[in-house]
C-alpha cells in the first residue's frame, strides 16, 4: 500500500511540510510520497491533506477561489478524510473564530468542534519556542510558535492533545492555552512542527492517514 499525501500549496510553509512527510514516511517505513497540491483533481486523489501555517485569511480566500473548500469539507464530512492543520490550518479547521476571523471575513471549513483565537500569543516578533507535552506522545515534542493561534474551548468530539503554560494571563484564554486537539482524522497543531528536525507530529498524521487507507 502506498500513501499519497497532499499539502495546500496555494501560500505558507509548503516545501517544508513536504520534507518532513517524506522523512516521516521513510522513518516509518511506509512505502508512499508527499507533494503540494492547488487543484480539485488533486485533492480528489489524495489520501490525506496538510493545510500549512501561513496567512489564514489569504489561505481561506484562496480556497474558494481554486474552488477548493467545499470539495475538502465534502471528504472531510463524508469520508473522515484526514487533515492535519497547522497554525493557520488550525484556525481554518475551526467551527468558530475570534472577532478577527469574522471582521476579515474568513471563511472557515468548521471540521473541528472548537473556537479559536487567531492571535492568541502576539504579533511575529514575539514568536518563541517551547518542549510541549502532547498526548499521544512518548516525550515533548519542540513547539515552534510564529504569531500563532490557540484553542479556547473544545466541546463533542474534539479532544484537547496539549496546553501550553503561560506566566501572564492571556485575556479571554488564561493561563493554559490548548495548543493541540484532535478529532476523529482531524489534527489540529498551533505551533510549527516542520521547522524542527522533530517529525513525530508528521508521523502521527501518517498513521492516521495509513489506517484510514
Amino acid at each position: 500500500m502506498s500513501l499519497r499525501i497532499g499539502i495546500l500549496g496555494l501560500q505558507g510553509a509548503c516545501s517544508e511540510h513536504v520534507l518532513a512527510t517524506e522523512k516521516a514516511l521513510a522513518r516509518l517505513g511506509i512505502e508512499g510520497a508527499a507533494r503540494e497540491i492547488r487543484k480539485r483533481d488533486e485533492l480528489a486523489g489524495v489520501d490525506g491533506l496538510i493545510l500549512p501555517g501561513g496567512e489564514s485569511t489569504t489561505i481561506s480566500k484562496l480556497l474558494r477561489k481554486f474552488e477548493l473548500h467545499d470539495l475538502l469539507v465534502e471528504r472531510a464530512t463524508s469520508e473522515d478524510f484526514p487533515v492535519l492543520g497547522t497554525c493557520a490550518g488550525l484556525i481554518l479547521l475551526s467551527k468558530e473564530g475570534d472577532g478577527q476571523v469574522a471582521k476579515t471575513d474568513t471563511r472557515l471549513l468548521g471540521l473541528m468542534d472548537m473556537t479559536t483565537n487567531r492571535n492568541a500569543f502576539g504579533r511575529q516578533r514575539e514568536s518563541f519556542e517551547a518542549e510541549l507535552t502532547l498526548k499521544g506522545f512518548d516525550a515533548p515534542v519542540p513547539g515552534v510558535f510564529i504569531r500563532a493561534p490557540a484553542v479556547t474551548r473544545t466541546w463533542g468530539a474534539c479532544e484537547a492533545l496539549g496546553t501550553l503554560h503561560v506566566a501572564d494571563s492571556i485575556p479571554g484564554i488564561g493561563h493554559d492555552p490548548i495548543v493541540a486537539a484532535r478529532q476523529g482524522n482531524r489534527l489540529a497543531i498551533a505551533f510549527h512542527p516542520e521547522l524542527t528536525r522533530d517529525t513525530r507530529v508528521h508521523e502521527k498524521f501518517v498513521g492516521m492517514v495509513r489506517e484510514w487507507k
